[in-house]
């Protein structure tokens, strides 16, 4: 069994609604223990980047269920790769919300301090997540 990372990008829907991200955090986190999934989402009320980490086969069906969610729209994978260690192990499903303790780390990734994973590259993207695991307290 191989451990995979994957990290997409999405817009909210018109379907979405404030409340939306609770649940999309419970569900998450309440299923992704018991199938190995670790990972972090950020989420500034207009866009998603996350970040999934497990076997792979679990990865791909949890991504498969999430492009099936009306919540999300325009999905985009960013990067999809074998690793050989977790990043976001500590956390079923961490949570940033977009805050001024975030817009450093944006800025830094990207080519201002508003949030949008559509206008970075892959790797920028990915780097961002990274950093803010370290950098911010996450939920």
């Amino acid at each position: 069994m191989f451990l995979t990372r994957l990290v997409y990008a999405s817009k909210k829907s018109p379907k979405f609604c404030s409340s939306d991200i609770d649940d999309i955090l419970e569900t998450a986190r309440k299923h992704n223990g018991s199938l190995g999934i670790t990972g972090l989402l950020c989420f500034n009320r207009q866009y998603f980047l996350q970040a999934l980490e497990g076997p792979r086969s679990a990865i791909n069906s949890t991504y498969y269920r999430i492009t099936q969610d009306k919540r999300h729209s325009d999905m985009l994978i960013l990067s999809y790769e074998e690793i050989r260690e977790r990043n976001y192990g500590s956390w079923n499903m961490g949570y940033v919300p977009e805050s001024s303790l975030t817009a450093p780390q944006t800025l830094k990734y990207s080519i201002g301090s508003e949030f949008d994973p559509f206008s970075m590259s892959s790797k920028s993207a990915c780097m961002l997540l990274n950093d803010l695991s370290k950098t911010v307290p996450i939920i």
